[in-house]
Protein backbone atom coordinates (compact mmCIF):
# COMPACT_ATOMS: atom_id res chain seq x y z
CA UNK A 1 0.00 0.00 0.00
CA UNK A 2 1.31 3.40 -0.97
CA UNK A 3 1.95 5.38 2.22
CA UNK A 4 1.76 8.65 0.28
CA UNK A 5 -1.79 7.80 -0.78
CA UNK A 6 -2.74 7.09 2.83
CA UNK A 7 -1.13 10.37 3.89
CA UNK A 8 -3.10 12.25 1.23
CA UNK A 9 -6.40 10.64 2.29
CA UNK A 10 -5.80 11.48 5.94
CA UNK A 11 -4.55 15.01 5.27
CA UNK A 12 -7.64 15.77 3.16
CA UNK A 13 -9.77 14.74 6.17
CA UNK A 14 -7.92 16.78 8.78
CA UNK A 15 -6.36 19.86 7.12
CA UNK A 16 -9.67 21.63 6.27
CA UNK A 17 -10.76 21.31 9.91
CA UNK A 18 -7.38 22.65 11.05
CA UNK A 19 -7.73 25.62 8.68
CA UNK A 20 -11.19 26.50 10.05
CA UNK A 21 -10.00 26.32 13.68
CA UNK A 22 -6.86 28.39 13.05
CA UNK A 23 -8.88 31.01 11.15
CA UNK A 24 -11.53 31.31 13.87
CA UNK A 25 -8.93 31.03 16.64
CA UNK A 26 -7.00 33.99 15.25
CA UNK A 27 -10.06 36.18 14.56
CA UNK A 28 -13.57 36.06 16.03
CA UNK A 29 -12.94 33.34 18.65
CA UNK A 30 -9.36 33.94 19.83
CA UNK A 31 -7.62 30.96 21.42
CA UNK A 32 -4.57 31.06 23.66
CA UNK A 33 -1.36 30.83 21.62
CA UNK A 34 -0.25 27.77 23.60
CA UNK A 35 -3.55 25.99 22.91
CA UNK A 36 -3.42 26.94 19.23
CA UNK A 37 0.11 25.57 18.84
CA UNK A 38 -0.92 22.40 20.68
CA UNK A 39 -3.81 22.04 18.25
CA UNK A 40 -1.55 22.41 15.21
CA UNK A 41 1.01 19.93 16.58
CA UNK A 42 -1.80 17.57 17.62
CA UNK A 43 -3.33 17.82 14.14
CA UNK A 44 -0.02 16.99 12.46
CA UNK A 45 0.42 14.02 14.82
CA UNK A 46 -3.16 12.91 14.10
CA UNK A 47 -2.44 12.93 10.34
CA UNK A 48 0.84 11.04 10.72
CA UNK A 49 -0.57 8.60 13.27
CA UNK A 50 -3.70 7.79 11.29
CA UNK A 51 -1.62 7.39 8.12
CA UNK A 52 0.73 4.87 9.75
CA UNK A 53 -2.18 3.14 11.48
CA UNK A 54 -4.17 2.72 8.24
CA UNK A 55 -1.04 1.38 6.55
CA UNK A 56 -0.77 -1.16 9.36
CA UNK A 57 -4.43 -2.08 8.93
CA UNK A 58 -3.88 -2.73 5.22
CA UNK A 59 -0.69 -4.74 5.81
CA UNK A 60 -1.72 -6.79 8.82
CA UNK A 61 -5.17 -6.42 10.31
CA UNK A 62 -7.30 -6.47 7.16
CA UNK A 63 -5.46 -9.46 5.56
CA UNK A 64 -5.84 -11.29 8.86
CA UNK A 65 -9.62 -10.73 8.70
CA UNK A 66 -9.78 -11.78 5.04
CA UNK A 67 -7.78 -14.96 5.67
CA UNK A 68 -9.95 -15.82 8.67
CA UNK A 69 -13.13 -15.21 6.68
CA UNK A 70 -11.91 -17.36 3.79
CA UNK A 71 -10.79 -20.26 5.99
CA UNK A 72 -13.96 -20.18 8.09
CA UNK A 73 -16.01 -20.19 4.91
CA UNK A 74 -14.24 -23.36 3.76
CA UNK A 75 -15.24 -25.08 7.00
CA UNK A 76 -18.92 -24.63 6.08
CA UNK A 77 -19.80 -24.41 9.78
CA UNK A 78 -22.28 -21.70 10.69
CA UNK A 79 -21.76 -22.05 14.49
CA UNK A 80 -17.98 -21.74 14.05
CA UNK A 81 -18.36 -18.74 11.76
CA UNK A 82 -20.65 -16.86 14.15
CA UNK A 83 -18.59 -17.63 17.28
CA UNK A 84 -15.35 -16.52 15.65
CA UNK A 85 -17.12 -13.47 14.19
CA UNK A 86 -18.14 -12.48 17.73
CA UNK A 87 -14.59 -12.91 19.05
CA UNK A 88 -13.05 -10.95 16.19
CA UNK A 89 -15.70 -8.21 16.38
CA UNK A 90 -15.15 -7.87 20.13
CA UNK A 91 -11.35 -7.64 19.96
CA UNK A 92 -11.20 -5.39 16.91
CA UNK A 93 -13.71 -2.95 18.41
CA UNK A 94 -11.75 -2.82 21.66
CA UNK A 95 -8.72 -1.74 19.60
CA UNK A 96 -10.65 0.84 17.54
CA UNK A 97 -9.09 4.36 17.87
CA UNK A 98 -12.50 6.06 17.77
CA UNK A 99 -13.72 3.92 20.68
CA UNK A 100 -10.64 4.66 22.78
CA UNK A 101 -11.13 8.42 22.29
CA UNK A 102 -14.87 8.18 22.86
CA UNK A 103 -14.34 6.21 26.07
CA UNK A 104 -12.06 8.96 27.39
CA UNK A 105 -14.66 11.62 26.61
CA UNK A 106 -17.45 9.67 28.33
CA UNK A 107 -15.20 9.12 31.34
CA UNK A 108 -14.51 12.88 31.51
CA UNK A 109 -18.23 13.57 31.71
CA UNK A 110 -19.44 10.59 33.78
CA UNK A 111 -16.80 9.86 36.40
CA UNK A 112 -18.67 6.76 37.60
CA UNK A 113 -18.13 5.06 34.23
CA UNK A 114 -15.21 2.65 34.11
CA UNK A 115 -13.58 3.18 30.71
CA UNK A 116 -12.42 -0.43 30.31
CA UNK A 117 -15.85 -1.81 31.20
CA UNK A 118 -17.50 0.74 28.90
CA UNK A 119 -15.29 -0.23 25.96
CA UNK A 120 -15.95 -3.94 26.60
CA UNK A 121 -19.72 -3.31 26.68
CA UNK A 122 -19.51 -1.60 23.29
CA UNK A 123 -17.29 -4.37 21.91
CA UNK A 124 -19.72 -7.02 23.14
CA UNK A 125 -22.61 -5.27 21.40
CA UNK A 126 -20.64 -5.17 18.14
CA UNK A 127 -19.77 -8.87 18.42
CA UNK A 128 -23.38 -9.94 19.03
CA UNK A 129 -24.79 -7.91 16.15
CA UNK A 130 -22.08 -9.03 13.74
CA UNK A 131 -23.36 -12.53 14.49
CA UNK A 132 -26.93 -11.40 13.81
CA UNK A 133 -25.90 -9.67 10.59
CA UNK A 134 -24.07 -12.75 9.30
CA UNK A 135 -26.99 -15.02 10.21
CA UNK A 136 -29.29 -12.67 8.30
CA UNK A 137 -27.13 -12.99 5.25
CA UNK A 138 -26.76 -16.77 5.47
CA UNK A 139 -30.45 -17.41 6.18
CA UNK A 140 -31.46 -14.83 3.55
CA UNK A 141 -33.68 -12.73 5.81
CA UNK A 142 -34.78 -9.36 4.50
CA UNK A 143 -32.49 -6.55 5.66
CA UNK A 144 -35.57 -4.38 6.28
CA UNK A 145 -37.18 -6.90 8.65
CA UNK A 146 -33.95 -7.31 10.65
CA UNK A 147 -33.47 -3.53 10.92
CA UNK A 148 -37.10 -2.99 11.94
CA UNK A 149 -36.93 -5.59 14.73
CA UNK A 150 -33.55 -4.29 15.92
CA UNK A 151 -34.73 -0.68 16.10
CA UNK A 152 -37.95 -1.61 17.91
CA UNK A 153 -35.77 -3.35 20.54
CA UNK A 154 -33.47 -0.33 20.61
CA UNK A 155 -36.25 2.15 21.30
CA UNK A 156 -37.80 -0.07 23.98
CA UNK A 157 -34.42 -0.05 25.76
CA UNK A 158 -34.11 3.72 25.22
CA UNK A 159 -37.52 4.23 26.84
CA UNK A 160 -36.32 2.32 29.93
CA UNK A 161 -32.85 3.89 30.17
CA UNK A 162 -31.80 7.13 31.94
CA UNK A 163 -32.24 10.20 29.77
CA UNK A 164 -28.71 11.53 30.38
CA UNK A 165 -27.16 8.41 28.82
CA UNK A 166 -29.22 8.18 25.63
CA UNK A 167 -26.88 10.49 23.72
CA UNK A 168 -23.88 8.43 24.85
CA UNK A 169 -25.56 5.20 23.70
CA UNK A 170 -26.48 6.46 20.25
CA UNK A 171 -23.04 8.09 19.85
CA UNK A 172 -21.39 4.73 20.57
CA UNK A 173 -23.10 3.24 17.51
CA UNK A 174 -21.43 5.73 15.20
CA UNK A 175 -18.05 5.63 16.96
CA UNK A 176 -17.64 1.87 16.46
CA UNK A 177 -17.45 1.91 12.68
CA UNK A 178 -13.96 3.33 12.30
CA UNK A 179 -10.80 2.46 10.33
CA UNK A 180 -10.16 -0.70 12.37
CA UNK A 181 -13.66 -2.19 12.58
CA UNK A 182 -14.98 -1.58 9.05
CA UNK A 183 -12.30 -3.66 7.22
CA UNK A 184 -13.08 -6.64 9.43
CA UNK A 185 -16.82 -6.32 8.97
CA UNK A 186 -16.39 -6.07 5.20
CA UNK A 187 -14.01 -9.07 5.16
CA UNK A 188 -16.41 -11.27 7.12
CA UNK A 189 -19.31 -10.13 4.95
CA UNK A 190 -17.40 -11.11 1.81
CA UNK A 191 -16.76 -14.55 3.30
CA UNK A 192 -20.44 -15.13 3.94
CA UNK A 193 -21.36 -13.84 0.48
CA UNK A 194 -19.01 -16.38 -1.07
CA UNK A 195 -20.76 -19.16 0.88
CA UNK A 196 -24.14 -18.10 -0.48
CA UNK A 197 -22.79 -17.18 -3.90
CA UNK A 198 -25.14 -14.26 -3.61
CA UNK A 199 -25.23 -11.03 -5.52
CA UNK A 200 -22.81 -8.34 -4.34
CA UNK A 201 -25.77 -6.04 -3.91
CA UNK A 202 -26.99 -8.23 -1.04
CA UNK A 203 -23.79 -7.51 0.88
CA UNK A 204 -24.82 -4.00 1.90
CA UNK A 205 -26.31 -3.55 5.35
CA UNK A 206 -23.95 -5.56 7.59
CA UNK A 207 -22.23 -2.41 8.87
CA UNK A 208 -25.62 -0.81 9.53
CA UNK A 209 -26.87 -3.84 11.48
CA UNK A 210 -23.61 -4.05 13.44
CA UNK A 211 -23.78 -0.39 14.52
CA UNK A 212 -27.09 -1.07 16.35
CA UNK A 213 -25.39 -3.52 18.72
CA UNK A 214 -23.31 -1.06 20.77
CA UNK A 215 -26.33 1.25 21.18
CA UNK A 216 -28.39 -1.54 22.71
CA UNK A 217 -25.45 -2.72 24.85
CA UNK A 218 -24.73 0.76 26.25
CA UNK A 219 -28.44 1.32 26.98
CA UNK A 220 -28.50 -1.93 29.00
CA UNK A 221 -25.27 -0.82 30.75
CA UNK A 222 -26.85 2.54 31.67
CA UNK A 223 -29.94 0.80 33.10
CA UNK A 224 -27.66 -1.35 35.28
CA UNK A 225 -25.73 1.73 36.44
CA UNK A 226 -28.99 3.47 37.31
CA UNK A 227 -30.43 0.46 39.16
CA UNK A 228 -27.23 0.08 41.22
CA UNK A 229 -27.07 3.82 41.99
CA UNK A 230 -23.69 4.27 40.29
CA UNK A 231 -24.73 6.72 37.56
CA UNK A 232 -23.61 10.33 37.96
CA UNK A 233 -26.32 12.92 38.38
CA UNK A 234 -26.91 15.20 35.41
CA UNK A 235 -25.60 18.21 37.30
CA UNK A 236 -22.39 16.45 38.32
CA UNK A 237 -21.82 15.20 34.79
CA UNK A 238 -22.27 18.68 33.36
CA UNK A 239 -19.89 20.18 35.91
CA UNK A 240 -17.28 17.56 35.10
CA UNK A 241 -17.61 18.20 31.38
CA UNK A 242 -17.20 21.94 31.85
CA UNK A 243 -13.88 21.37 33.59
CA UNK A 244 -12.49 18.92 31.04
CA UNK A 245 -10.27 21.39 29.12
CA UNK A 246 -6.65 21.13 30.16
CA UNK A 247 -4.67 24.26 30.92
CA UNK A 248 -1.21 22.80 31.66
CA UNK A 249 1.76 25.09 31.12
CA UNK A 250 3.96 24.64 28.06
CA UNK A 251 3.14 23.58 24.53
CA UNK A 252 4.39 20.01 24.99
CA UNK A 253 3.19 19.52 28.58
CA UNK A 254 0.16 17.41 27.68
CA UNK A 255 2.04 15.36 25.08
CA UNK A 256 4.75 14.34 27.55
CA UNK A 257 2.25 13.72 30.37
CA UNK A 258 0.19 11.36 28.19
CA UNK A 259 3.15 9.48 26.65
CA UNK A 260 3.36 6.49 28.99
CA UNK A 261 -0.43 6.15 29.54
CA UNK A 262 -0.96 6.16 25.75
CA UNK A 263 1.69 3.47 25.21
CA UNK A 264 0.00 1.32 27.86
CA UNK A 265 -3.45 1.90 26.38
CA UNK A 266 -2.24 1.11 22.86
CA UNK A 267 -0.54 -2.09 24.01
CA UNK A 268 -3.65 -3.30 25.82
CA UNK A 269 -5.76 -2.57 22.71
CA UNK A 270 -3.62 -4.49 20.22
CA UNK A 271 -2.22 -7.37 22.28
CA UNK A 272 -5.52 -9.35 22.19
CA UNK A 273 -5.49 -9.13 18.38
CA UNK A 274 -1.90 -10.36 18.29
CA UNK A 275 -2.85 -13.26 20.55
CA UNK A 276 -5.86 -14.06 18.36
CA UNK A 277 -3.67 -14.10 15.26
CA UNK A 278 -1.23 -16.52 16.90
CA UNK A 279 -4.08 -18.89 17.82
CA UNK A 280 -5.59 -18.68 14.32
CA UNK A 281 -2.20 -19.21 12.67
CA UNK A 282 -1.56 -22.38 14.67
CA UNK A 283 -5.07 -23.85 14.39
CA UNK A 284 -6.64 -22.50 11.23
CA UNK A 285 -4.67 -20.25 8.89
CA UNK A 286 -1.29 -21.99 8.35
CA UNK A 287 0.05 -18.95 6.46
CA UNK A 288 3.47 -18.91 4.83
CA UNK A 289 6.43 -17.30 6.60
CA UNK A 290 6.28 -14.35 4.19
CA UNK A 291 2.60 -13.77 4.95
CA UNK A 292 3.21 -13.99 8.70
CA UNK A 293 6.07 -11.48 8.52
CA UNK A 294 3.90 -9.08 6.50
CA UNK A 295 1.07 -9.28 9.06
CA UNK A 296 3.51 -8.81 11.95
CA UNK A 297 4.91 -5.69 10.27
CA UNK A 298 1.32 -4.48 9.93
CA UNK A 299 0.78 -4.92 13.67
CA UNK A 300 3.94 -2.91 14.41
CA UNK A 301 2.75 -0.10 12.11
CA UNK A 302 -0.68 -0.19 13.76
CA UNK A 303 0.88 0.11 17.22
CA UNK A 304 3.07 3.07 16.27
CA UNK A 305 0.26 4.80 14.36
CA UNK A 306 -2.33 4.34 17.09
CA UNK A 307 0.06 5.67 19.75
CA UNK A 308 0.89 8.79 17.71
CA UNK A 309 -2.82 9.28 16.89
CA UNK A 310 -3.90 9.14 20.54
CA UNK A 311 -1.04 11.42 21.63
CA UNK A 312 -2.08 14.01 19.05
CA UNK A 313 -5.75 13.79 19.97
CA UNK A 314 -5.19 13.99 23.74
CA UNK A 315 -2.31 16.47 23.55
CA UNK A 316 -4.09 19.34 21.88
CA UNK A 317 -6.53 18.45 19.10
CA UNK A 318 -9.64 17.85 21.20
CA UNK A 319 -8.89 20.61 23.74
CA UNK A 320 -8.82 23.29 21.05
CA UNK A 321 -12.07 22.01 19.58
CA UNK A 322 -13.79 22.12 22.95
CA UNK A 323 -12.42 25.61 23.74
CA UNK A 324 -13.57 26.94 20.35
CA UNK A 325 -17.02 25.45 20.89
CA UNK A 326 -17.25 27.10 24.33
CA UNK A 327 -16.30 30.54 22.98
CA UNK A 328 -18.69 30.47 20.03
CA UNK A 329 -21.44 28.79 22.06
CA UNK A 330 -21.24 31.35 24.86
CA UNK A 331 -21.41 34.27 22.44
CA UNK A 332 -24.28 32.64 20.57
CA UNK A 333 -26.19 32.05 23.82
CA UNK A 334 -25.58 35.54 25.25
CA UNK A 335 -25.73 37.67 22.10
CA UNK A 336 -27.64 35.53 19.59
CA UNK A 337 -28.00 37.04 16.13
CA UNK A 338 -24.87 36.81 14.00
CA UNK A 339 -23.05 34.72 16.62
CA UNK A 340 -25.73 32.04 16.56
CA UNK A 341 -25.62 32.20 12.78
CA UNK A 342 -21.82 31.84 12.81
CA UNK A 343 -21.98 28.85 15.18
CA UNK A 344 -24.59 27.04 13.08
CA UNK A 345 -22.81 27.84 9.78
CA UNK A 346 -19.52 26.58 11.23
CA UNK A 347 -21.27 23.33 12.13
CA UNK A 348 -22.82 23.02 8.65
CA UNK A 349 -19.43 23.59 6.99
CA UNK A 350 -17.63 21.13 9.27
CA UNK A 351 -20.34 18.52 8.65
CA UNK A 352 -20.05 18.73 4.87
CA UNK A 353 -16.24 18.67 4.97
CA UNK A 354 -15.99 15.78 7.42
CA UNK A 355 -18.22 13.46 5.38
CA UNK A 356 -16.77 14.32 1.98
CA UNK A 357 -13.23 13.82 3.25
CA UNK A 358 -13.81 10.68 5.32
CA UNK A 359 -11.76 7.79 3.76
CA UNK A 360 -14.38 5.14 4.70
CA UNK A 361 -17.07 7.16 2.91
CA UNK A 362 -14.95 7.32 -0.23
CA UNK A 363 -14.46 3.56 -0.15
CA UNK A 364 -18.20 2.96 0.29
CA UNK A 365 -19.28 5.36 -2.47
CA UNK A 366 -16.75 3.90 -4.92
CA UNK A 367 -17.98 0.40 -4.05
CA UNK A 368 -21.60 1.43 -4.62
CA UNK A 369 -20.80 3.01 -8.00
CA UNK A 370 -18.89 -0.11 -9.08
CA UNK A 371 -21.52 -2.62 -7.95
CA UNK A 372 -24.37 -0.58 -9.47
CA UNK A 373 -22.54 -0.51 -12.80
CA UNK A 374 -22.23 3.26 -12.67
CA UNK A 375 -25.98 3.85 -12.40
CA UNK A 376 -25.55 5.27 -8.86
CA UNK A 377 -22.99 8.05 -9.23
CA UNK A 378 -20.60 8.49 -6.29
CA UNK A 379 -20.76 12.30 -6.62
CA UNK A 380 -24.53 12.26 -6.14
CA UNK A 381 -24.17 9.86 -3.20
CA UNK A 382 -21.51 12.10 -1.64
CA UNK A 383 -23.74 15.16 -2.11
CA UNK A 384 -26.66 13.55 -0.26
CA UNK A 385 -24.31 12.34 2.50
CA UNK A 386 -22.75 15.81 2.86
CA UNK A 387 -26.15 17.49 3.15
CA UNK A 388 -27.23 14.94 5.75
CA UNK A 389 -24.08 15.34 7.89
CA UNK A 390 -24.21 19.15 7.64
CA UNK A 391 -27.82 19.20 8.86
CA UNK A 392 -26.91 16.75 11.66
CA UNK A 393 -24.13 18.90 13.11
CA UNK A 394 -26.21 22.05 12.64
CA UNK A 395 -29.03 20.42 14.64
CA UNK A 396 -26.54 19.31 17.32
CA UNK A 397 -25.29 22.87 17.78
CA UNK A 398 -28.80 24.32 17.76
CA UNK A 399 -29.70 21.81 20.46
CA UNK A 400 -26.60 22.81 22.44
CA UNK A 401 -27.86 26.40 22.55
CA UNK A 402 -31.61 25.74 22.85
CA UNK A 403 -31.17 22.93 25.37
CA UNK A 404 -34.02 20.63 24.17
CA UNK A 405 -33.97 16.86 24.68
CA UNK A 406 -32.19 14.68 22.12
CA UNK A 407 -35.29 12.46 21.88
CA UNK A 408 -37.11 15.25 20.04
CA UNK A 409 -34.70 14.72 17.12
CA UNK A 410 -33.83 11.02 17.35
CA UNK A 411 -37.36 9.61 17.72
CA UNK A 412 -38.92 11.37 14.70
CA UNK A 413 -35.66 11.01 12.74
CA UNK A 414 -35.49 7.24 13.12
CA UNK A 415 -39.26 6.97 12.66
CA UNK A 416 -38.88 8.71 9.28
CA UNK A 417 -35.91 6.46 8.41
CA UNK A 418 -37.90 3.30 9.22
CA UNK A 419 -40.95 4.59 7.33
CA UNK A 420 -38.83 5.31 4.27
CA UNK A 421 -37.81 1.63 4.18
CA UNK A 422 -41.31 0.87 2.85
CA UNK A 423 -40.71 2.97 -0.26
CA UNK A 424 -36.93 2.76 -0.73
CA UNK A 425 -35.37 -0.10 -2.76
CA UNK A 426 -33.59 -2.79 -0.70
CA UNK A 427 -30.23 -1.82 -2.18
CA UNK A 428 -30.55 1.79 -1.03
CA UNK A 429 -31.78 0.76 2.42
CA UNK A 430 -28.62 -1.32 2.89
CA UNK A 431 -26.43 1.51 1.54
CA UNK A 432 -28.19 4.05 3.79
CA UNK A 433 -27.63 2.11 7.01
CA UNK A 434 -24.03 1.36 6.03
CA UNK A 435 -23.52 5.06 5.27
CA UNK A 436 -24.81 5.97 8.71
CA UNK A 437 -22.07 3.80 10.16
CA UNK A 438 -19.12 5.04 8.10
CA UNK A 439 -20.11 8.74 8.08
CA UNK A 440 -18.92 9.20 11.66
CA UNK A 441 -15.16 8.60 11.49
CA UNK A 442 -12.08 9.72 13.44
CA UNK A 443 -12.70 13.46 12.99
CA UNK A 444 -16.31 13.21 14.17
CA UNK A 445 -15.30 11.20 17.24
CA UNK A 446 -12.52 13.65 18.13
CA UNK A 447 -12.89 17.24 16.98
CA UNK A 448 -16.61 17.44 16.11
CA UNK A 449 -17.71 15.81 19.37
CA UNK A 450 -15.35 18.03 21.39
CA UNK A 451 -16.59 21.12 19.56
CA UNK A 452 -20.25 20.37 20.34
CA UNK A 453 -19.39 19.40 23.93
CA UNK A 454 -17.77 22.81 24.31
CA UNK A 455 -20.83 24.55 22.89
CA UNK A 456 -23.11 22.56 25.19
CA UNK A 457 -21.06 23.60 28.22
CA UNK A 458 -20.96 27.27 27.28
CA UNK A 459 -23.74 28.26 29.64
CA UNK A 460 -26.54 27.45 27.25
CA UNK A 461 -28.10 25.03 29.68
CA UNK A 462 -27.94 21.84 27.61
CA UNK A 463 -26.86 19.31 30.17
CA UNK A 464 -27.23 16.28 27.91
CA UNK A 465 -23.92 16.94 26.17
CA UNK A 466 -23.68 13.90 23.86
CA UNK A 467 -25.58 13.14 20.66
CA UNK A 468 -23.68 14.65 17.70
CA UNK A 469 -22.24 11.31 16.50
CA UNK A 470 -25.75 9.85 16.78
CA UNK A 471 -27.16 12.60 14.57
CA UNK A 472 -24.35 12.25 12.01
CA UNK A 473 -25.08 8.51 11.88
CA UNK A 474 -28.86 9.05 11.63
CA UNK A 475 -29.16 11.62 8.84
CA UNK A 476 -27.72 9.40 6.04
CA UNK A 477 -30.49 6.89 6.82
CA UNK A 478 -32.94 9.54 5.66
CA UNK A 479 -30.97 11.26 2.89
CA UNK A 480 -29.77 8.09 1.10
CA UNK A 481 -33.20 6.42 1.25
CA UNK A 482 -34.70 9.59 -0.22
CA UNK A 483 -32.12 9.28 -2.98
CA UNK A 484 -33.25 5.66 -3.44
CA UNK A 485 -36.88 6.72 -3.82
CA UNK A 486 -35.88 9.36 -6.39
CA UNK A 487 -33.73 6.77 -8.17
CA UNK A 488 -36.64 4.30 -8.21
CA UNK A 489 -39.06 6.87 -9.61
CA UNK A 490 -36.63 7.83 -12.39
CA UNK A 491 -35.97 4.17 -13.20
CA UNK A 492 -39.70 3.49 -13.54
CA UNK A 493 -40.15 6.53 -15.79
CA UNK A 494 -37.22 5.42 -17.96
CA UNK A 495 -38.62 1.89 -18.19
CA UNK A 496 -42.07 3.26 -19.10
CA UNK A 497 -40.62 5.48 -21.84
CA UNK A 498 -38.62 2.56 -23.21
CA UNK A 499 -41.75 0.41 -23.20
CA UNK A 500 -43.76 3.09 -25.00
CA UNK A 501 -40.96 3.55 -27.51
CA UNK A 502 -40.90 -0.17 -28.21
CA UNK A 503 -44.67 -0.27 -28.79
CA UNK A 504 -44.53 2.57 -31.29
Amino acid sequence: MNILLKFKETAISVVPIMAIVVLLGLTVAPLESVMLWRFIIGGVMLILGLTIFLLGVDLGIQPMGEHCGAELTKKRSLPLLTIVAFIIGFLVTAAEPDIQVFGDQVKNVFSSVNKTAFVFVIAGGVGIFIMIGLLRSVLNFSIKIVLLIAYVLLFVLAFCSPTEFIGVAFDSGGATTGPMTVPFILALGLGVSSVRAASDKEGFGLTGVTSIGPICAVLVYSIILQKTGRLDSLANATEAAAESIHHADGIFALFTADFLPVLKETSLSLLPLVGLFIVFQVTLLKLTARQVIRICIGFVYSFIGLAIFLLGVNGGFMQAGEALGQILGQKAFELGGKWLFLLICTGLLIGAIVVCAEPAVWVLTEQVEFISGGSIKRKILLSFLAVGAAIAIGLALWRAIAGFNLKYILVPGYAIALLLMIFSPNLFTGIAFDSGGVASGPITSTFVLSFTLGAANSGAGCSDVFGVIALVAMMPLISIQLLGIIYNIKSRKSAKKAEQGGES
